[in-house]
């Protein structure tokens, strides 16, 4: 499994265990176990699964399992695809802190504008490799 691979998939496991955890305060305050002000941490718990877990896992598993080129790189620009696992990550925490900190308002849209970046830079090492059967 390359690397590159294997960082992404540990960093969204990672991202995974905290985005669970903060669901699981979150189901307890329903129960009226826990403050309600929990609820505070909906957009962090979204913002974790969804682009720290979900998006991070489907790409790194795309780029260990999309198949090969037949010279090398076979993976493809792999600086491009550490390029998008650091951006990808630094977006995730630039929207973390922009709902941490309400005075850096500013925050949100450039995590957003990050991940954006971070999705286009790992689909353009993919996007070669996407092919169709026995070609």
């Amino acid at each position: 499994m390359p690397r590159l691979t294997v960082w992404m998939v540990r960093a969204a496991l990672l991202q995974l265990g905290i985005g669970v955890t903060l669901g699981m305060l979150l189901l307890s305050t329903k129960g009226g176990l826990l403050d309600p002000r929990f609820w505070l941490l909906l957009g962090s718990h979204i913002e974790l699964m969804v682009f720290g877990w979900l998006m991070q896992f489907a790409l790194g598993v795309a780029y260990w399992i999309l198949p090969r080129h037949t010279h090398e790189p076979r993976h493809g620009n792999t600086r491009l695809g550490w390029v998008g696992f650091v951006l990808m990550n630094a977006g995730v925490v630039l929207i973390l802190a922009s709902n941490w900190i309400p005075d850096l308002p500013a925050l949100h849209p450039v995590g957003r504008l990050v991940e954006l970046v971070a999705a286009l830079a790992l689909v353009w090492v993919l996007w070669p490799r996407v092919k169709a059967f026995g070609m």
